[in-house]
């Protein structure tokens, strides 16, 4: 029965969603027009929430007589385990998707005015969008079915790979950030119904945009994190086709972000705004497609009926199609009279834009035409890491030199270049001093790999030297836009260290004897049996000693999951300032041997941190009271 209720208010808070939208954009808004739109959603969001609420509760509390529920817990789970189970799979997944995408609403409504010119359409925009999931969720995925007339006792168990904390709180954090893009979509196409170009709808936007960002950036780092130690690969990032996904709406955003300082500065690339706000909120929709239509095979995705994927797929084409109608139907509108100054710091960030383009593009090319290639010739091809370093390294080191050169410049105003400047002859000259010493140390002829550094140490260098003279001299600088940019600058060194310096090595080793690499000395202790709540492990214990002396001890292990019978492998990591020390243990040789993988990953936890920092610099500006 409480099944029952929790699918009613859903169904209940899709007809108020639709006339929600109905009032928004089919009748003229009044002041009380807009306060009927504003509660109205509020009340669809109060039945959406509760809906989903209460198959939380039916989670935590064994409820196997709902079928997605049977199909993805267990009553051996602890309750964390439970509630992450509701997105492990698809429909539970959507579901979350959804009631995040209306808490953004929701907020975005209670933080603005119902004077806001844009507010009333923006929420209307919303609403048909959900709407429309809501529809797809309820028709095709529905997460409320139940099996009768008698429920298992047990259910199946969630996915032994999602056990773990970092992914329960790496797909919502992900998802917050994919939907709430919403925000800046809506407000634009907004702005493009009614048609008045002196509506500052960039500043409104602003503060919402950049949230939505260090939640796409914080929930990729998570993902990141996750498959390194939980997968076994033993590395950061793989140029998965989903994880391909993710990244096309960061990259996006990351250029939206710096369209939208433009347009607020001083009106310019209000075309770019517009088009990358778009571009945007469609790509994460893409995301949602290419992970819900089973077109593709990842340890990320979920693989589902693909006949779910023509509706996603129908329904996102209409969302662009009909908002790209609209972008050219008011191109005059947003077109702005002025043209922009040579070297200004608009001109940067218009080839800014450029570079970002271009990644999208590749990437988007790397995941779409393999699925064409299948189609056309029913042969699987797989586009690797080559195809993307071959695109990414080349042009983020050309965006990196431009970034450089573009800290001296000024909005509206063209500049003359001067490369005899102080703060840029000493990033230069410390720049190359460090790298011909890293040349001299480390005996490599991947030129790519110098360059990265060389170009990363330009930045650091230079928005170092800006902060001593912020300090220093009183300077004003921007902390949100140095931040970021030095945390850009060190994601760069770091990737090229990680490459320049990492190793593995796979060895058979027996028990109480050891192999040696790279200066340590691996002991193989022993090896034993453990049991826990839902699996048993083989665990090895490996004693390890360094080419410093220092000794400690791993235990890798190899569980078996009772439920599923599925069998994962539990890396042991020793970490350090600037080396993860990373063992797996494999299968037993028939001379009674194991297979064991050590990995030496350099800087790898620098790259995390990089990333991290990019999320707090935007963490900063969101709470800001400084208008920039």
């Amino acid at each position: 029965m409480i099944v029952e209720i929790s699918h009613f208010l859903s169904v209940l808070a899709t007809g108020l969603f639709f006339l929600t939208g109905c009032f928004s954009l089919a009748v003229r808004n009044t002041s009380y027009i807009s306060n009927l739109i504003s509660r109205t959603y509020s009340h669809a969001f109060l039945f959406l929430i509760i809906s989903f609420l209460i198959y939380v509760w039916l989670a935590i509390t064994d409820n196997f007589s709902v079928q997605y529920i049977a199909s993805h817990s267990n009553s051996d789970l602890p309750v964390f385990y439970k509630i992450s189970s509701i997105w492990s799979a698809h429909e539970g997944s959507m579901f979350l998707w959804i009631v995040f995408l209306s808490l953004w609403g929701f907020v975005f409504n209670l933080n603005i005015n119902n004077d806001e010119a844009l507010k009333p359409k923006a929420i209307g925009v919303i609403s048909l969008i959900l709407v429309g999931f809501l529809i797809f969720l309820l028709v095709t995925s529905n997460p409320f079915s139940t099996i009768l007339p008698i429920a298992p006792l047990n259910g199946a168990d969630i996915n032994p790979v999602l056990q773990d904390p970092a992914l329960a709180i790496h797909p919502p954090t992900l998802y917050l950030g994919y939907v709430g893009f919403v925000i800046p979509f809506a407000c634009a196409i907004s702005f493009l119904l009614i048609g008045d170009s002196d509506i500052q709808w960039e500043r409104l936007v602003r503060k919402w945009s950049v949230a939505s960002w260090v939640f796409l950036t914080a929930g990729i780092t998570l993902g990141s994190w996750w498959a390194y130690y939980e997968l076994g690969w033993g590395g950061y990032w793989f140029w998965d086709p989903v994880e391909n996904v993710a990244l096309m709406p960061w990259l996006a955003a990351t250029a939206f972000l710096h369209s939208l300082s433009v347009s607020i500065k001083s009106s310019h690339l209000r075309i770019w705004t517009i088009l990358l706000s778009i571009l945007v909120f469609s790509l994460s929709l893409f995301g949602a497609f290419i992970v819900r239509s089973g077109i593709i095979d990842s340890v990320h995705a979920f693989a589902n009926d693909p006949d779910r994927g023509l509706y996603l797929l129908a329904f996102i084409s209409i969302i662009v199609l009909m908002s790209m109608f609209l972008f050219i139907f008011r191109f005059s509108v947003i077109k702005s009279a002025d043209n922009i100054k040579r070297f200004s710091k608009e001109s940067f960030i218009s080839l800014n834009n450029i570079f970002f383009a271009s990644l999208i593009f590749s990437v988007m090319l790397g995941v779409t035409y393999p699925l064409i290639y299948e189609y056309l010739y029913d042969q699987k091809i797989s586009v690797g890491a080559p195809f993307y370093n071959a695109i990414f390294i080349p042009i983020t080191i050309l965006a990196s030199l431009f970034l450089f050169i573009s800290v001296d410049s000024r909005w509206s105003r063209s500049i003359n270049i001067k490369f005899f400047t102080k703060p840029i002859v000493i990033s230069i000259m410390l720049s190359i001093i460090a790298t011909a010493t890293i040349v001299f140390l480390f005996n490599t002829k991947v030129i790519a790999i110098y360059l990265s550094i060389f170009f990363g140490l330009l930045i650091i260098f230079r928005y170092l030297i800006e902060m001593w003279n912020s300090f220093n001299y009183k300077k004003y600088i921007n902390p949100f836009s140095v931040i970021a940019h030095f945390s850009l600058g060190l994601l760069l060194v770091s990737i090229s260290f990680n490459s320049l310096l990492s190793s593995e090595r796979a060895m058979n080793i027996k028990i109480d004897e050891y192999e040696e690499y790279k200066g340590m000395k691996v002991y193989f202790n022993d090896i034993k049996f453990v049991e826990a709540s839902n699996y048993d492990a083989v665990q090895a214990e490996f004693y390890i000693e360094d080419s410093a002396g220092k000794n400690f001890t791993l235990n890798p292990e190899k569980r078996r999951y009772f439920t599923r019978g599925q069998i994962t492998t539990e890396t042991a990591i020793k970490v350090t300032i600037l080396r993860d020390i990373y063992l797996t243990i494999g299968d037993q040789l028939d001379d009674g041997s194991w297979v064991v993988n050590i990995q030496l990953n350099y800087f790898i936890r620098w790259i995390w941190f990089s990333a991290a920092l990019m999320a707090f610099a935007g963490i900063v500006l969101v709470f800001s009271k400084r208008k920039i």
